[in-house]
């Protein structure tokens, strides 16, 4: 056999295994997750909250408790998460929510949300108006 047949099988073989390998990896995690949705579903209660604001900053700035910056993985620290602070009752709270909550969140309202610990999953209901998202504005090629 020549060199390139040889040097073709080889990387033919390596790229076989590196595929068997993802999938495997992939339906683990994706147990895995099934199971963490459960949880959060289990945990999930409505609370009526008073957004005061919201943005995008890194686990660190947050100001989150200690024990939730520890337990996140190393390479997520550095990431922008959606914070929201909202006042619960007597209480301000800084809370984590899901993107698509947080595009859809209104600043300065008051809402009911499920929330499972410090992580906003849904909004059901925003007081005095509807849940649309704001609308973007149109690029110069979109026009």
């Amino acid at each position: 056999m020549s060199p390139l047949t040889i040097v073709l099988t080889v990387i033919l073989v390596l790229v076989i295994a590196a595929c068997i390998a993802l999938y495997i990896f992939g339906k683990k995690a994706e147990k895995k997750q099934a199971a963490q949705k459960e949880q959060m579903e289990a945990a999930a209660q409505v609370i009526s909250m008073l957004i005061i604001d919201k943005k995008k900053m890194k686990l660190k700035e947050a100001g989150l408790p200690a024990a939730v910056v520890e337990n996140t993985p190393k390479y997520l620290r550095r990431t922008k998460i959606p914070v929201v602070k909202a006042k619960i009752g007597p209480r301000i709270m800084t809370l984590m929510c899901e993107n698509k909550v947080f595009e859809v969140m209104p600043v300065k309202k008051e809402i009911k949300a499920v929330v499972s610990g410090l992580y906003i999953t849904e909004i059901k209901s925003v007081r005095g108006g509807s849940i649309e998202p704001p609308q973007k504005k149109k690029g110069f090629f979109k026009r």
